[in-house]
């Protein structure tokens, strides 16, 4: 997430919202490791439902430009991308004739106009807090044999940083990945939402309903994201008392060393067609 993945608001208003800023100069190393790791996956679901020339697809809470820099190169010069977020920071320099970049809440604003063949959000709506609302407005935007494509964490399903807990380096490394877990939910995260994606596409009228779930073991890639996330939150995890400030040096520097086996929550995608 992320998405994935909007989600990508940077608010805090007196503890709720997105728990990592946009405007912090740690998000562009986010996006990137969380394209490195992801990207395959939704590019492999999105081609696998067809998307290509000339259609229209809305990416929601895009934060990076990876995704719809791909979807526009799959859509072509005849098709269309809408890429919104509460905070465009990163993505505002894509605008061109095949992609609009607008600034918008999938939660509280209407749907961008005329109807998608796709509509996307990756690690997002598990940060929105009427995700219920934001999915009606999704599916609402599809045209008639349109796809829902969302895919969202659940570190329900796996809570560790380091699954081989094999010493205090994994111990440590663990309990501070329990500490953002705990932040996250006090601003209003779902962290079980990626299991119930099937069955909320199925209740929303969906057809085909289809889903998988992806997480790396280790990865270089894992290893950047861990970094930029713990320096990025590492104020609010000393202020509410899950570490100190001489645990976190220490855990930045084993990650550092490489010798940690990092992985992230599983990220389940979910589709569906509307009939």
């Amino acid at each position: 997430m992320a998405a994935d993945s909007r989600d990508d608001s940077g608010r805090d208003d007196a503890g709720e919202g997105y728990l990592l800023d946009n405007r912090q100069t740690e998000a562009g190393e986010r996006f990137d490791a969380l394209a490195e790791l992801f990207d395959p996956v939704t590019f492999r679901h999105i081609d696998a439902l067809g998307i290509g020339p000339g259609m229209r697809c809305w990416e929601v809470g895009a934060g990076g430009p990876s995704v719809p820099a791909g979807l526009a190169e799959r859509v072509g010069p005849s098709g269309k991308v809408v890429a919104t977020d509460l905070d465009v920071s990163w993505t505002r320099g894509l605008a061109s004739d095949v992609i609009e970049v607008r600034q918008h809440d999938v939660a509280a604003d209407p749907p961008p106009p005329d109807g998608f063949d796709l509509v996307h959000a990756r690690l997002v709506l598990v940060h929105v807090s009427d995700r219920a609302e934001a999915l009606r407005r999704m599916v609402r935007a599809l045209r008639p044999g349109g796809r829902l494509l969302l895919e969202d964490a659940d570190p329900g399903l796996q809570p560790l940083l380091c699954p081989d807990e094999s010493g205090p380096a994994q111990r440590l490394a663990n309990r501070l990945r329990s500490g953002f877990r705990q932040l996250m939910a006090e601003r209003g995260a779902d962290l079980a939402y990626g299991r119930t994606l099937p069955r909320l596409l199925r209740e929303a009228g969906l057809a085909d309903v289809r889903a998988d779930a992806y997480f790396p073991i280790t990865s270089p890639a894992c290893t950047v994201l861990e970094s930029a996330t713990v320096r990025q939150i590492r104020g609010r995890l000393v202020a509410a008392g899950l570490a100190t400030d001489e645990e976190i040096e220490r855990h930045l520097a084993n990650v550092a060393s490489g010798t940690l086996d990092l992985t992230t929550a599983p990220m389940v995608s979910a589709w569906g067609r509307r009939p």
